[in-house]
């Protein structure tokens, strides 16, 4: 007993070509981009072996399914040629973090302001993190403060996705940019 069906078609990504569309009558698009009518399967498959091209099911939830005579290699590369452009053109944005101490000095602070700017400036979301160490923590108003000052500083030009809250022995707050005026 065969545990396996060897006669299943393998799943493939992409349309079905020449012997593996299965309906028996198919809507027609020639070489041209002329509309041929609806046909019977094996008449679509002379046509397309007389041109030379294979038959390409482009659409197979229609009734009967849409198919058309065409280089199938040729349209492979057309259809991974528009995903990569597509893919090209998103925008990955980023959650960039800078973290800081409730102690900070003042050259320290801005520092972390101009990379929080250029972050926000890149199109980049910043998670900004006051972390506590010993007994900082019984001092959050001074974490809290800190926290308000980078808020005050970039509101030009960010705008606060999540507002300051304490979680474990941190304050976290995120940042996005702003949209342009």
């Amino acid at each position: 007993m065969a545990r396996f069906n060897n006669n299943a078609p393998s799943p493939k990504d992409g349309p079905r070509v020449n012997q593996e569309i299965t309906s028996k009558e198919v809507r027609l698009v020639g070489a041209d981009g002329e509309m041929v009518g609806v046909v019977s399967r094996s008449e679509a498959l002379r046509l397309a072996a007389d041109a030379g091209l294979d038959l390409v099911e482009v659409s197979p939830n229609a009734e009967p399914p849409v198919c058309k005579i065409l280089n199938y290699g040729k349209y492979k590369y057309e259809q991974q040629k528009k995903k990569t452009e597509a893919k090209k053109n998103q925008k990955v944005i980023e959650v960039k973090e800078i973290q800081m101490r409730p102690v900070i000095d003042e050259n320290d602070f801005n520092v972390k302001l101009r990379a929080i700017r250029r972050f926000l400036e890149e199109g980049n979301k910043v998670k900004v993190a006051i972390r506590f160490r010993g007994r900082e923590i019984t001092h959050q108003d001074l974490g809290m403060e800190v926290i308000n000052r980078v808020k005050e500083d970039v509101s030009e030009i960010a705008k606060v996705d999540q507002t300051p809250k304490l979680e474990g022995r941190q304050i976290l707050m995120i940042l996005s940019p702003a949209a342009p005026k």
